[in-house]
């Protein structure tokens, strides 16, 4: 049998309904008001609003999901991941006004330049720099502090130096003494340097810049000619090592064929001197009878064999057997291959006779 639901029983069920879709509705509220999650290459800092702990004295960082109390704590992120700002002339680059930095050198030239900073900021000093400046907003800080940093190194930097430094061989020394001031005075702010350059060429006035192009390009002319110098240098000194080499291979020619020639010429008087002292009469004797063929000659009006006759003592310019013997002994004793005269000194090293 059907039973009918009466109006009040219906009414009841409505509020019970109502009442469920209620709480529901609040433990979700609650829920996403007081559960957070914090997100990779990000930090959280929790705020506490009340309590004897509130304000700077107690905000720890905080990662992943976290449990925020709406009434008495807040939660503030900060991007731990690296920064890219840039402040140059062009709108086509960071924003569309000219944020490009002058700065002056010691003799006041004003000089221009396209900045670019990359950093990170340090997430354990993310509470300081957050309460220094009650600021989320990176960008903001990097437009702002951070440009008026990196704009006020420059300037404290660039006026002890000249602008032909600036311009030409100390730009790179410019740009790490800047970056090393720049970081000391961020860091204790929780900013992290990655980077800093400047991009593109320096911009200065047009007289100054054609008067430092051209003394650059006269330095570069002297050191090209400094170097044709030495180049010319070399290739003389090469060219006289060359001559004196040359001269000195043909010197010692010459002075060999001339010690051949001495040394042939001693070879032959001291081979004429052996033969003079050992020329005897009866050596010239026993040579005659050697060539004589036996025949008599036709007419021979003394009757005696003819032979030849030889006055000895003038061979031998008047010494006796016992001289000439030990001459020509001294001699023979000097071995077969002849010994270079005293006159001629290139070849006394010459290894007859030793």
């Amino acid at each position: 049998m059907n039973r009918s639901i009466s109006p009040e029983d219906a009414l009841q069920s409505a509020k019970g309904f109502l009442a469920s879709m209620a709480a529901i509705a609040l433990l979700f509220f609650v829920g996403c008001s007081t559960i957070h999650r914090v997100d990779a290459g990000h930090v959280g800092i929790k705020v506490r609003l009340a309590g004897s702990s509130r304000g700077i004295q107690d905000m720890p960082v905080v990662t992943g999901w976290v449990f925020v109390n709406p009434i008495t704590e807040q939660l503030v992120t900060f991007p731990t991941s690296v920064q890219n700002v840039i402040w140059t002339a062009t709108p086509h680059e960071g924003r569309s006004v000219d944020e490009s930095i002058t700065f002056s050198s010691s003799e006041g030239v004003n000089v221009n330049a396209d900045v670019s900073l990359s950093f990170h900021i340090e997430a354990n000093l993310a509470p300081h720099l957050y309460a220094r400046f009650r600021q989320t907003d990176l960008n903001a800080l990097a437009y702002s502090y951070a440009r008026n940093t990196v704009r006020e190194a420059f300037s404290e930097v660039t006026s002890t130096l000249p602008v032909n430094q600036i311009y030409g061989s100390g730009k790179s020394k410019l740009l790490a003494d800047v970056t090393k001031r720049v970081a000391d005075r961020l860091g204790t702010d929780g900013f992290v340097i990655d980077q800093l350059t400047i991009n593109g060429a320096l911009r200065l006035p047009q007289n100054v810049a054609e008067a430092i192009n051209r003394a650059m390009e006269a330095t570069q002319n002297a050191i090209q000619a400094e170097n044709r110098v030495r180049q010319v240098a070399a290739e003389a000194e090469q060219a006289i090592t060359q001559a004196n080499g040359g001269a000195s291979a043909r010197r010692l020619l010459a002075q060999g064929e001339a010690d051949a020639v001495l040394i042939k010429a001693y070879s032959e008087a001291k081979s004429n001197e052996i033969i003079r002292l050992s020329t005897t009469a009866t050596v010239l004797q026993y040579r005659a009878l050697e060539r004589w063929d036996g025949r008599l000659p036709t007419f021979n009006g003394g009757g005696q064999l003819p032979l030849l006759t030889f006055d000895v003592s003038k061979l031998n310019s008047g010494m006796d057997d016992a001289t000439r013997e030990k001459k020509l002994k001294d001699l023979l004793s000097e071995g077969i291959s002849p010994r270079t005269p005293a006159a001629a000194p290139a070849a006394k090293d010459s290894p007859a006779g030793n």
